[in-house]
């Protein structure tokens, strides 16, 4: 028993008569929300039978909460009617050994790159891989998936594949900079939750992934659904309705201080106390030693847009 049946379970009745949008009585419905930002709902369709595919990609250092937040929104999600669940949910990594992802925990693999069954959904957290072999699985995904999605700097992954070249997409806000500067041919969306462009979507830093996870499931299963699954989660936030919601950061990431910032990760830092190296005859100032260790590895990678 999952912890959701155990919580159904316990609370059958109670839950029934609380929740705003019953199971029950849940109408899967595409229609758009006057509320919504400025993409249209763009209706996905669900397989007949058996649940959607959702593949995590990870490497040492992923984020926690960007593959975890969505993973929590697709695991929750109930259809009405449908005793199956709506995703089935794996992890997919270069190798099947276990992985320190970050604050220490350790995730081992459901499968590698090889072994991975086709996803109709990707999710890309932020995460310290960039090996050839995770872009080109993320390029072969994209052939058939319905959606390829990045949370946080995962868009750095995307986008270095080619396959943002020429579209919109948006990252944290603290690596607008490094990201326009490595990608000049994607355009930066700044204080937006996420961006969706075809089959590609990028979410901005963090929880905007879970709000770009419900965004995924209201394209397949109708708002209703996406609502209950976001009272179940008691997630209040209303980013997946609005992606424009983040436009507190509209105004970071454009370089009005003139304070140095990590080549890395695009971040202020402090000159003075930073960790530093020299390339080419000029100073780079790094705000963790892991970028600095990242940097000195490949500089031309980050240093090539400049």
């Amino acid at each position: 028993m999952n912890r959701r049946e155990l919580l159904q379970k316990s609370a059958a009745l109670s839950l029934t008569a609380t929740v705003p949008f019953s199971f029950a009585s849940a109408e899967v419905s595409n229609t758009a929300s006057s509320t919504r930002g400025t993409s249209s709902l763009n209706p996905l369709k669900p397989p007949v039978h058996g649940p959607i595919p959702v593949a995590f990609l990870i490497s040492e250092g992923a984020a926690v909460i960007d593959f975890c937040g969505p993973w929590e929104v697709f695991q929750d999600v109930r259809i009405p009617n449908q005793p199956d669940q709506g995703f089935h949910l794996y992890t997919v990594a270069e190798t099947s050994d276990p992985i320190d992802v970050s604050g220490g925990m350790k995730v081992t693999p459901n499968y590698t790159l090889k072994t991975a069954p086709q996803p109709k959904v990707a999710v890309i957290p932020a995460q310290e891989g960039d090996t050839d072999a995770m872009a080109d699985w993320i390029r072969k995904s994209a052939e058939s998936a319905d959606v390829v999605m990045s949370v946080c700097t995962g868009a750095f992954l995307l986008a270095g594949t080619g396959l943002l070249a020429g579209k919109a997409a948006t990252t944290h806000h603290d690596s607008y900079r490094a990201f326009t500067r490595r990608f000049q041919d994607v355009q930066l969306k700044r204080g937006v939750r996420f961006v969706e462009e075809g089959n590609l979507a990028t979410a901005g830093g963090l929880t905007s992934g879970i709000d770009l996870a419900l965004r995924v499931v209201e394209r397949y299963y109708g708002r209703d659904v996406a609502k209950q699954t976001a009272y179940y989660m008691e997630y209040q936030g209303q980013g997946w309705v609005n992606e424009s919601s983040n436009s507190v950061y509209a105004d970071v990431g454009t370089g009005e201080n003139h304070s140095p910032f990590c080549p890395v990760c695009g971040m202020d830092v402090d000159p003075k106390t930073a960790d530093k190296s020299v390339y080419n005859d000029k100073t780079y100032y790094f705000c963790m030693p892991e970028h600095k260790e990242q940097f000195e590895k490949t500089p031309q990678k980050f240093v090539k847009a400049s």
